[in-house]
């Protein structure tokens, strides 16, 4: 039986990967600012322990891992997965909207994150799951602020994956594409208040696709789920885990951009070296 220690878990991914967890018989830590609604949402359960987490508050990230300790005595799997987006050109959000989305989507895991990491390392094992995004490898025009919190992600759990590998601990990004959940709704999606004409043409065009997009999207959140618990103290788990086919075209397509434009300008970038060490 693992342990499960999953943020924003009263609804969304969290929720689902919550209740699996605990149909296939592990404990569950589930954390949400309201523990309540995290029993409505899951029910009540020998198994499961609702904790009140606010995951920008660093003090109340240790209370609910030693809560976690206490109660079931390891976390196994962490997953990060409070966060929520910000829709609108770089130049029209405001700092007061870019400083609260850092607060939670980069802050926030590392609060917990930290909080979590000493139970870890005590007992040697543990995974982390941190949940990025299609757009944490791929930035574009309307999320770039959104984007640039999840590149901070991918970034902190490359260099986490490489400190804690020795010590039997893993690390994976969590790249999901499109699924069709509520993220594009208002209670996960804020959209800047501000609009500048100039941007019609691309943040706007994308404001108007992701109204549209909402409840369309091509991924199905109960198949993500049955895969993150598959995936969780999986002991090959890889530090980039993709899902969804929008994600995987994503990233092909950026890979073979980084590529062509490497190979057009490599002379370019490789004679800014000292001459004795081009030589050497």
């Amino acid at each position: 039986m693992q342990t499960w220690f999953i943020t924003g878990a009263s609804r969304g991914f969290g929720a689902l990967v919550a209740k699996l967890a605990l149909d296939k018989g592990d404990a569950v830590v589930a954390t949400a600012r309201n523990p309540q609604s995290v029993v409505a949402a899951l029910g009540e359960h020998p198994n499961l322990l609702a904790v009140g987490l606010d995951v920008t508050d660093e003090a109340q990230a240790h209370d609910a891992a030693k809560a976690a300790i206490q109660r079931f005595g390891k976390i196994d799997v962490l997953l990060n997965n409070a966060g929520f987006g910000l829709l609108g050109a770089v130049e029209e959000a405001t700092a007061t909207e870019i400083e609260a989305l850092y607060r939670t989507n980069v802050f926030g895991l590392l609060n917990v994150t930290r909080a979590v990491l000493p139970h870890m390392r005590r007992a040697r094992s543990g995974h982390i799951l941190n949940v990025s995004s299609v757009g944490g490898y791929r930035s574009a025009a309307g999320f770039g602020v959104y984007c640039s919190t999840k590149f901070a992600v991918e970034g902190l759990t490359e260099a986490l994956a490489d400190e804690l590998a020795p010590l039997g601990i893993k690390a994976t990004i969590v790249e999901p594409g499109y699924f069709r959940t509520d993220f594009l709704d208002a209670r996960s999606l804020s959209v800047s208040d501000m609009r500048i004409a100039d941007y019609a043409q691309t943040a706007g065009a994308v404001r108007e696709h992701a109204a549209g997009l909402s409840h369309r999207q091509p991924g199905d959140p109960a198949k993500l789920a049955a895969a993150l618990v598959e995936l969780g103290g999986h002991p090959n788990a890889p530090l980039r885990m993709p899902y969804g086919s929008d994600t995987v075209a994503a990233i092909e397509a950026k890979n073979a951009f980084v590529a062509k434009e490497l190979d057009a300008w490599r002379q370019v970038a490789v004679r800014t070296d000292f001459d004795d060490a081009r030589a050497a």
